[in-house]
């Protein structure tokens, strides 16, 4: 037993003895000064009750021993309460250890994988991109052209966590380092999915669209490995189209061929890409179906690009009681001149 437990055998026990004979709530409040002694010095549980039981025993020798048995029984209970609420207590340590690392990491995802926006003539912008727990799964990166074109990434890294952050900051490091003038859309996913292939564990994968927008003739090029579809709307009929495309995601095979796809857009035209947090929302046991996206998309699509990724944010947030289920990544393109 700690010194300060056999420096309280006294003060204990006649706090004791004057609460059974007079009920004196004064007698609680010493004791309530004494546990706070007892927290300051890490006393345990056991501690406390065995500083109980000799009380007790001096202060009535000739207690019964089924009185004495019951006591015994509560130290044991004490001791092994005592070992569970230290191992508890080691793994709440742990956890916030893991919280601070996880907190650190997600800054540094934030710093690493930043982009900006870019203004590209006749083309309005709109993205939106919310974890839906502190580390991002989603990714999207802009790249500017010397020519004014438009380099657009949106993937999703299928495993979570530090590794999927690390992984997506090598994806951009990679794209950064494509020429990106002379490289068609599919010639770039052949190259990453060789650097995905190689330098990432066989059970991470990724899927992704890389698209380039060339504004002086109002044309948007794209390939896909294995990504969401993305969708086409087509203001002068005011209809959505899928945007079908065929390919495998990055990671799997070594050698893969990727096939570029290629659409002319025209005044108010707009092209929707995004991750599967948002096709696949929840409205309780209810999966989302994608048409209400597109209704969503369709009911603001006066506004500006930012404007209208904004609503479906908040549309499918308030539908999910603002507890996202999975990352949420949408991005829209809209020719305006």
């Amino acid at each position: 037993m700690g010194k300060v437990v056999n420096s309280s055998i006294e003060n204990y026990k006649n706090l004791l003895k004057n609460y059974i004979m007079t009920q004196d709530e004064r007698s609680l409040y010493g004791v309530e000064m004494m546990s706070k002694s007892f927290l300051k010095n890490n006393i345990l549980p056991e501690e406390i009750v065995n500083l109980h039981i000799q009380a007790l025993v001096e202060l009535y020798p000739s207690l019964a021993e089924e009185i004495k048995h019951s006591m015994n029984f509560l130290l044991e209970a004490m001791i092994s309460y005592g070992v569970k609420q230290q191992e508890i207590q080691a793994l709440k340590e742990q956890q916030i250890a893991i919280k601070s690392e996880i907190s650190v990491a997600a800054e540094m995802q934030n710093t690493l994988l930043k982009t900006e926006v870019p203004t590209i003539d006749g083309l309005d912008i709109g993205v939106i991109s919310t974890p839906a727990h502190q580390m991002n799964g989603d990714y999207y990166h802009f790249v500017r052209g010397k020519s004014g074109l438009l380099g657009l990434a949106i993937a999703d890294v299928i495993g979570k966590g530090i590794p999927a952050a690390l992984c997506m900051s090598m994806i951009k490091y990679a794209i950064d380092s494509y020429p990106e003038e002379s490289m068609n859309t599919n010639g770039i996913l052949e190259n990453l999915n060789r650097v995905v292939e190689r330098n990432v564990d066989p059970s991470m994968f990724i899927t992704m669209i890389y698209a380039k927008y060339f504004p002086s003739v109002s044309k948007l090029k794209f390939s896909s490995a294995g990504h969401e579809p993305g969708f086409y709307y087509r203001a002068s009929e005011g209809k959505f189209e899928e945007l079908k495309t065929k390919g495998l995601a990055l990671g799997i095979m070594p050698d893969v061929d990727y096939q570029e796809y290629e659409l002319e857009m025209d005044l108010n035209d707009m092209v929707i890409f995004l991750t599967d947090g948002v096709t696949e929302c929840r409205d309780n046991n209810r999966f989302i179906e994608v048409q209400e996206v597109l209704d969503v998309i369709q009911e603001h699509k006066d506004n500006t690009a930012q404007e209208i990724v904004n609503h479906v944010f908040k549309y499918f947030e308030r539908l999910q009681d603002f507890q996202l289920r999975d990352d949420f990544t949408l991005i829209i393109l809209r020719k305006v001149v």
